[in-house]
């Protein structure tokens, strides 16, 4: 199980997509399922029909993309921590209030103890534009979803903006995170017209995250 966590506009629905669909090339079965419940506007939904084409099995709140809020889940996100012949990719809500969801399955995960947990940064964006910043809402989501994180994704960017200056010139925010966290630094993503030819796969503790 790979959880991608971080502060709204961070990121993660997009490396959620993108991984799930890397995890599925490589012939692993996977779900991926959104648990944000604050605010449920399923962004991975506008991929469902990519996603299903190439066998991700996707998961989303029952009133997704509507104007309606209904604080709770579908019976099938429990599949996520129920099912072990099934690769599980969560994106989860944004700050502490969206992992709230997440703590329904923490006693699953910790109990398996076959996961990881990411946060997700965006130096760019909002309330985490300094590793200090970026530091309380990572403390913020653990406490609230009961899940210590195990890695930290650098996805700073612009949209369509950025350029590889505008990413380096986070690097050493990136560094200071980790050493205040002291977690490692498991990938700094960019897109492939961005990344180049000579983008290299980096790997986590259990399975490859190709950034």
């Amino acid at each position: 199980m790979t959880l991608f966590c971080g502060h709204y506009g961070s990121g993660k629905t997009n490396l959620a997509v993108n991984y799930a669909l890397s995890l599925r090339q490589k012939g692993i079965e996977v779900s991926l399922a959104d648990l944000d419940i604050v605010n449920p506007y399923f962004r991975s939904k506008d991929s469902t029909a990519e996603l299903e084409a190439a066998g991700v099995r996707v998961i989303a709140l029952p009133f997704a993309n509507s104007s309606v809020d209904l604080p709770s889940l579908p019976s099938s996100a429990y599949s996520l921590v129920q099912d072990r012949s099934r690769y599980a990719v969560l994106d989860i809500g944004g700050d502490d209030r969206g992992a709230y969801a997440l703590g329904r399955f923490v006693p699953y995960i910790l109990e398996e103890n076959d996961f990881e947990m990411l946060y997700v940064v965006n130096f760019y964006r909002p309330l985490t534009t300094t590793a200090e910043e970026a530091f309380e809402v990572l403390r913020e989501i653990e406490g609230a979803c009961g899940l210590t994180f195990t890695g930290i994704v650098n996805n700073s960017n612009l949209g369509a903006e950025t350029t590889v200056e505008i990413i380096e010139k986070t690097c050493g925010k990136a560094q200071r995170l980790c050493e205040m966290t002291g977690l490692p630094l498991v990938a700094v993503t960019a897109e492939k017209s961005i990344a180049g030819p000579d983008m290299v796969p980096v790997v986590l503790q259990k399975r490859p995250f190709e950034n």
